[in-house]
């Protein structure tokens, strides 16, 4: 093998693995024509919460900035994926093929370890993040779909618990008063912001991982947790 895998990542992956298994990993793998009648609908999507370990061994999430010519949500951060299309098995699929399609990560690379629970978007389009592990980040040599993808890029995982380099704007949606967090990321060729629905799914990624709560009250619009799995 030309790679180590940490002792810290293996025993994520393992505690990752039986995270709501019975209730999420089992139930999307089931191929029957209930839930492919339900996945044929264009409401449903798929993200990849692709994790790796850079040198120092912290944890860092692949994102990508969207192209500026997309009617919706153009030149915004985002995780890789996008709806579910027919021929998909299930939402590890959609969001592997999407990853492949947008970035060209290779799905071989990808060892998905859960899925957690699902986000509906106020739009009604129910979203499902999928966390997987790059085992070998340099096997990973990213082909950027322009026609979708400006730029990608990485960040610590544990930043979207953390109160630094975060602002938050209260909104209120039918008697519903909210925040939305806005988190500010620094590369070397380019500021990010990381906010919104992308945020809301990191933070709930960082908090399965890390165990433990943010470092401030999340307060998330009540329409996201409309659960349509």
């Amino acid at each position: 093998m030309a790679y180590n895998r940490s002792e810290r990542l293996m025993k994520l992956s393992e505690r990752l693995r039986v995270y709501n298994q019975n209730s999420k990993i089992q139930e999307l793998g089931t191929d029957n024509s209930n839930s492919n009648s339900i996945r044929s609908k264009s409401n449903r999507a798929a993200v990849l919460v692709c994790l790796f370990e850079d040198p120092q061994e912290n944890l860092r999430v692949i994102l990508t900035k969207r192209a500026s010519t997309l009617s919706s949500y153009s030149g915004e951060v985002a995780l890789p994926g996008g709806k579910v299309e027919e021929g998909d098995a299930d939402d590890i699929e959609t969001a592997l093929r999407e990853a492949e399609e947008e970035i060209g990560l290779d799905r071989s690379l990808v060892d998905v370890v859960t899925v957690l629970e699902s986000f509906t978007a106020k739009k009604g389009t129910t979203v499902i993040p999928v966390v997987g592990i790059l085992w070998d980040r340099n096997a990973f040599n990213p082909l950027i779909n322009t026609a979708e993808v400006a730029s990608i890029f990485d960040a610590p995982l544990e930043m979207f618990l953390k109160d630094e380099n975060r602002r938050e704007q209260e909104f209120e949606h039918m008697g519903d008063k909210y925040v939305i967090h806005f988190f500010d990321h620094q590369t070397e060729n380019e500021k990010y912001i990381i906010w919104a629905f992308t945020a809301a799914i990191l933070i709930k990624a960082a908090s399965t991982v890390y165990q433990r709560p943010p470092d401030f009250q999340e307060r998330r619009p009540r329409f996201w947790n409309r659960s349509r799995q």
